[in-house]
């Protein structure tokens, strides 16, 4: 019985869901549970491995995973000795100790079992881990895995640690989980927890803004607002004879010293200190915490915060939300604003119904879902082991050399940069002429920092990351150069996560193109201070496409010998490959690891058109003996070296697949978006300088190459002169080439 609980009927309905799934036959292995935050996700689970001890043969063991951040497995571990004190709980060191037992719940922090640099779990340790996990098995025991907090784990890292469990299910339960078809999926729907008092009514998003004011500083206005609307929702407990004290979460997406040190002044202005307890900190280098922060009438008003505090903690006083902007991209994690959803007395209070709401403050454009778009997270992993045939052969793989600087100076990159927007938009030295050009292309001349912010209410989170543009304002913020450098900061670093260059070069090629001073021939626009401040923070997207375009002009590739450095690779003994759900199970015998089936190969798992065609033609010639599919990005998969066309720095690019002859001819394949309706599909903006590289590599190993593309469902090779438009000569079909 687990003890002292109010019955909700969508939680019954969640456990009712967990046990027949994990005890019927023909269950998919993994049950996925989508639960709005507040919800009760712990009680659920706890209710559930309740119900499902004392109604099995008491031969399964229950493994409980959770992120490392915050101790959340201590915490959860805690809530089940409290709700369910005849459960056999254990932490992981224990279980080590005397083995995994049927009816026990060992709570497992997910980081200790997988970070590399963890010295958590000694390498002894670890092998004991999984000597002991083969002894339970020995002894009869099944397993169930709970992956708490689904979101924040990465399948693919820890799927040695799931594996050696080899559970019968894996339930993984998260507020942001991504439904798949090879899992069974369950979702509470956030109305139901909604109406029964356990979360506000509705999220209220930048309530009192002003359409019409001009902000003059983010900080200072949003925490007014957000004081005001504090001592707002204590003064209605008040009136309700509660001695609740709200709390305002501030949160900094990246938690710039800048920005938290001007925080802190505003706050000190207010009469709001660390010193009078009634600010706390919590980030991972700093940690100021009153003991009764989390009480509902704690001391502090306000919580500094980055996302430390977004998983496995529980402060139900906390009603409002600042996310303040700190440049880089303008978006808001909806995960986060679980934290100020929970009614504090787990009801909803009608009157005064401000009671009964949650609100943020945030002057960023665009909010989301933190859903798990990555494929990593989204879909099963299965590990696959090479072919002996395959483990002997090896190829020379290029690197970077990083001891020589193979690029060009910022005068040669300035000229470039110079001469794209000078042929692209017809710039002339005309700087008054050049502004209208470039404004007339969409670029933006603004005196201030543009913002589209969202405004209203809205009931659930789902609603919230659907809002549609009618529930945006505009908002313009008047520079301010002191608090704003770090908006052009970060716009600088995103247009330098491009090129690779120091963020100072590009900045002063910036400066040396649009900013007002010493004049040069290379100036396009001559803006003053503040101008060149809101043209660079406002246009980032745009300058960023321009810088990708320059990078992506053609490159004369260095030879070879001048710069790179070079090793053996050779197939990886074991792959994790990431595989989906199909009609008919057929093993593909091409590939290069045993048990390689159509699985791996399915539109869900495997996004490129034509790598699923390339490995399905493959499949039909006699005359291949293998085909290997090169991995992304990492060490151990086979790279080349090439060039950009603007910094000629060195790059890596990973040629999609290495197939083996039966007459001992290699061939390196590179797949591309191919060729529909008369539009190319490819979006590799490096292409012609990866096909150079390419060419080169082929010439001086004697291996065979080629880029693969597609039209309308036909390969088509070229090794020859590279060209989007497919319609030449150069492309050839595949099956008159590789055959």
């Amino acid at each position: 019985m687990v003890n002292g609980l109010e019955r909700y009927e969508f939680q019954e309905n969640c456990v009712d869901f967990l046990f027949d799934k994990t005890t019927a036959t023909g269950t998919k292995q993994i049950v996925t549970v989508k639960a709005p935050t507040g919800a009760g996700k712990t009680v659920i689970l706890v209710k559930y491995v309740d119900t499902y001890l004392k109604n099995t043969d008491g031969k399964t063991a229950f493994i409980w995973l959770c992120p490392g951040k915050g101790g959340l497995e201590e915490q959860s571990k805690e809530r089940m000795d409290e709700l369910a004190p005849h459960i056999d709980t254990r932490a992981l060191m224990y279980s080590m100790l005397t083995g995994f037992e049927g009816r026990s719940v060992t709570f497992i922090n997910w980081e200790l079992v997988t970070r590399k640099k963890n010295n958590a779990l000694k390498e002894g340790e670890r092998k004991n881990l999984f000597d002991k996990i083969e002894e339970a098995h020995q002894d009869g025991i099944r397993f169930i895995v709970i992956i708490d907090e689904e979101h924040e784990n990465n399948t693919s890292k820890a799927n040695d640690i799931i594996e050696a469990f080899k559970p019968e299910h894996i339930i993984r339960v998260s507020a942001t989980p991504v439904k798949v078809p090879h899992q069974e999926f369950y979702e509470i729907p956030e109305d139901e927890v909604i109406d029964a008092g356990l979360i506000t009514q509705a999220i209220y998003v930048n309530e009192g803004v002003d359409e019409a004011q001009k902000v003059e500083s983010d900080y200072d206005y949003l925490l007014d607002l957000a004081d005001l609307k504090r001592k707002e929702i204590l003064g209605a407990y008040e009136s309700i004879n509660s001695d609740i004290r709200p709390l305002v979460l501030i949160q900094f997406p990246v938690g710039q010293p800048e920005t938290i040190a001007a925080v802190e002044e505003k706050l000190a202005s207010m009469g709001y200190t660390y010193d009078n307890g009634f600010v706390n900190i919590w980030m991972s280098d700093s940690k100021i915490i009153s003991d009764d922060l989390t009480a509902k009438n704690g001391t502090p008003a306000f919580l500094l915060m980055k996302q430390a505090v977004a998983t496995g903690w529980d402060c139900p006083r906390a009603k409002i939300l600042v996310k303040l902007r700190e440049g880089g991209k303008p978006d808001f994690q909806i995960q986060t604003i679980g934290r100020i959803r929970r009614m504090p007395e787990r009801k909803h209070y009608g009157f005064p119904g401000i009671l009964d709401f949650c609100y943020i403050y945030t002057l960023d454009s665009e909010y989301k879902n933190d859903l798990l778009t990555s494929l990593d997270k989204a879909y099963q992993v299965r590990k696959l082991f090479a072919k002996p045939k395959v483990r002997d052969f090896s190829l020379t793989k290029e690197m970077r050399n990083l001891d020589i600087d193979s690029g060009v100076g910022e005068r040669e990159m300035l000229q470039k940069v110079y001469e794209h927007f000078k042929t692209k938009y017809h710039l002339t030295s005309r700087t008054t002429e050049n502004q209208l050009a470039l404004e007339s292309a969409g670029y933006s001349f603004s005196h201030e920092i543009d913002s589209k912010i969202l405004q209203g209410a809205f009931k659930t989170t789902t609603d919230l990351a659907n809002a549609s543009s009618s529930k945006k304002i505009d908002i313009k913020t008047k520079i301010n150069t002191h608090s704003h450098g770090i908006y052009l900061m970060h716009a600088v670093d995103e247009i330098k996560t491009i090129t690779s260059i120091p963020a100072q070069r590009v900045r002063n090629i910036l400066q040396r193109l649009f900013r007002k001073g010493k004049k040069n021939k290379f100036k396009l626009v001559s803006l003053n201070t503040t101008d060149f401040y809101a043209f660079i923070i406002n246009n980032a997207r745009l300058l960023k496409q321009e810088f990708r375009e320059i990078m992506a002009t053609e490159s004369k590739q260095i030879t070879f010998l001048d710069f790179a450095k070079t090793a053996t690779f050779t197939i990886p003994e074991s792959e994790l490959y990431k595989f989906g759900v199909v009609k008919k199970i057929k093993p593909m015998s091409k590939n290069a690891y045993q048990g390689y089936t159509n699985e791996f190969i399915t539109s869900d798992t495997r996004k490129s058109t034509p790598e699923r065609l390339f490995e399905q033609y493959c499949e039909g010639v006699d005359a291949i003996d293998w085909v290997y599919k090169n991995g992304d990005a990492g060490q151990q998969y086979f790279s080349i070296v090439y060039q950009d066309g603007f910094s000629l720095k060195q790059w890596l690019f990973y040629p999609d697949y290495i197939v083996k002859m039966k007459d001992g001819t290699v061939w390196i394949i590179e797949t591309k978006g191919g060729m529909q309706a008369g539009h190319t599909k490819n979006i590799d903006i490096q292409v012609q300088n990866k096909f150079t590289a390419f060419k080169d590599y082929a010439e001086r190993y004697g291996v065979q190459w080629g880029f693969v593309r597609d039209i309308d469902d036909e390969l088509y090779i070229n090794n020859t002169v590279y060209t989007d438009d497919m319609s030449g000569e150069n492309w050839v079909a595949l099956e008159d080439v590789l055959k």
